[in-house]
C-alpha cells in the first residue's frame, strides 16, 4: 500500500497554466541580485513552477531575511 500511495501523489499536481504534469527537478531563484537552485515541482509542458507553501513561508523566507539584512 506504501507503493502505491506514493505513486498516487507523485501525479496528484497538475500545471494550472497549461494541465501538463509536474515533475521535481532543480529550478533557478533570484531574490535581490541574488541566485540559488531549488529542488521543485515544474511543467514538463511550458515550465511554470510550483513554489509549495513550506518552502515559501520556511527556506525562501529564510533566504529573504538574511539577504535583506545584508
Amino acid at each position: 500500500m506504501n507503493n502505491t500511495l506514493k505513486l498516487t501523489q507523485k501525479h496528484l499536481w497538475k500545471c494550472g497554466k497549461c494541465g501538463g504534469d509536474l515533475q521535481r527537478g532543480l529550478v533557478k531563484a533570484s531574490y535581490l541580485g541574488n541566485d540559488f537552485e531549488v529542488e521543485e515541482l515544474k511543467c514538463v509542458n511550458c515550465g511554470l513552477v510550483l513554489i509549495d507553501e513550506e518552502l515559501a513561508l520556511g527556506k525562501m523566507f529564510e533566504v529573504e531575511q538574511s539577504l535583506e539584512d545584508k
